[in-house]
């Protein structure tokens, strides 16, 4: 018996308007879902997100949940706004899922306390974007955990602690468009080594840069947005882009088309201090054979181990600084890298066979 004999309403949950890698895979799981006869509603804050969501999907505005770069007495303040907020959002989310036959899809970690409050009348799943590495995350799990029916996570790296916390939990695993060209390899001169990613502290931006400061005739360049709460991270990123180590060498692009992006750089650099569950923007350049070097943890561990990246401690500008000279030094090793890490997409991580999955695990039960 298909979804589509049976179509129950979906209602997607996330704690932020704005749109990052965990907001691209819930768009692209909603597309399954309309495809398949769902009717479909997004509860979430306002923003960007918003005016991505198809035609036919009705969205419920909430506040939005998360601490956004507060420090000090500021972040006590914001907790206690973030637990007001949790309750807000979990009564408005509690008005849109009385039915038993509405499915709720809580898509991040700090939604999840909306849905404890809300306690909604059918099925709860969570698609786990988060690889566990803090307390206050532990936290935010154990009192959500009793309205989790079946949490599914988006590699093996992510799903390890949440069993290990008790929690029903599959893997279904993140994929992105296949097939696609693979772009040229040789270098640019200069050579450009750049990262996809929100500037965010535990992006690990700041290594980036003291990587590069090292390496006199590298050019760096970060494409994304920011958050308003890290509006000060962002003007001590530029601020350290500008030391006579860095100046004139570091860009800063905004927003930026993928494809644009990766035909202008050499090497995708991943660099979070903490673990990441199963970041895109290390799919993505795989999938074009753009070689990547991503800090040895969580997500990108499973990603680009057996030869599909170069691997480095997390927090090390020193590792990272001589794995970029590795990569541009040896084009053999870049040949090498692009052919396992396309392999790897086209074996496991096509979007198309890995959504239609992904939707599955979270509705089943």
């Amino acid at each position: 018996m298909t979804d589509s004999e049976h179509p129950c309403t979906i209602v997607f949950v996330a704690h932020t308007g704005h749109v990052s890698g965990a907001e691209k895979v819930m768009l692209d799981l909603i597309d399954v879902a309309l495809a398949r006869g769902h009717p479909v509603r997004v509860v979430s804050p306002d923003g960007p997100l918003v005016g991505r969501l198809p035609a036919p999907v009705d969205h419920v505005s909430i506040p939005p949940l998360g601490l956004s770069g507060e420090r000090g007495v500021a972040r006590l303040a914001g907790a206690g706004r973030l637990l007001l907020d949790w309750v807000r959002a979990g009564r408005t989310l509690r008005r849109v899922t009385r039915r038993s036959d509405t499915s709720t899809i809580v898509n991040s970690l700090f939604a999840l306390p909306a849905a404890r409050v809300a306690q909604p009348t059918g099925r709860v799943s969570w698609l786990v974007h988060d690889t566990l590495s803090s307390g206050r995350q532990r936290t935010v799990i154990r009192v959500s955990a009793p309205v989790v029916r079946r949490a599914v996570a988006v590699s093996e790296a992510t799903s390890v602690p949440l069993a290990n916390l008790g929690l029903p939990v599959v893997v279904a695993h993140n994929g992105v468009t296949w097939p696609v060209p693979a772009l040229p390899t040789g270098l640019h001169d200069p050579p450009v080594v750049g990262m996809l990613a929100l500037l965010t502290p535990w992006k690990g931006h700041t290594v980036a840069l003291d990587a590069v400061a090292g390496l006199p005739d590298v050019e760096l360049e970060f494409a994304g947005g920011s958050f308003p709460g890290d509006a000060d991270h962002v003007a001590a990123l530029h601020a350290r882009a500008a030391r006579p180590d860095l100046a004139g060498r570091v860009r800063f692009l905004g927003h930026t088309d993928l494809r644009a992006a990766l035909e202008r750089w050499d090497v995708v650099l991943s660099a979070s201090v903490t673990p990441e569950a199963g970041p895109l923007s290390v799919l993505e350049a795989m999938a074009y054979g753009t070689p990547v070097i991503g800090t040895d943890h969580g997500g990108t561990t499973e990603f680009l181990r057996d030869g599909a990246g170069v691997l480095v401690p997390p927090s090390d500008p020193a590792a990272l600084a001589a794995a970029i000279s590795r990569v541009l030094d040896d084009a053999d090793l870049r040949r090498s890298l692009t052919a396992e890490a396309r392999r790897r997409i086209a074996d496991g991580h096509d979007k198309s066979a890995t959504l239609p999955r992904m939707l599955d695990e979270l509705l089943s039960g």
